[in-house]
């Protein structure tokens, strides 16, 4: 897949996440966390936005399995959608050709 469209995914995410029911958020946003987390540990602090979106395009299933593992009770916080592309989205602010909201050249 494209960066451009990995991004757009992202970035839905990320409205989904803000647009989810206040009552949901807290655990919602844990899972993002926890998703953020495996996301260092497996890109490291320094990384590129061609290696986040390399990372994405080889699949996200193990998301899923932390989501669960971290939410069992709240099956709402397992959808892929939210959780794994928010958290992408917050990481990939952390990339070191990522700024002011765009790939750097």
């Amino acid at each position: 897949m494209a960066f451009e469209t990995d991004l757009e995914q992202w970035q839905a995410g990320l409205r989904r996440l803000e647009a989810a029911p206040f009552d949901e958020r807290p655990v919602l946003e844990q899972v993002v966390r926890e998703v953020h987390a495996e996301l260092r540990r497996r890109l490291g602090s320094a990384f590129t936005s061609a290696e986040l979106a390399a990372l994405y395009d080889t699949g996200t299933g193990w998301v899923l399995g932390l989501a669960m593992a971290v939410a069992p009770d709240a099956p709402f916080a397992w959808d892929l959608r939210i959780v794994g592309d928010a958290a992408f989205a917050r990481y990939l602010r952390e990339a070191s050709d990522y700024a002011g909201g765009r790939r750097l050249a």
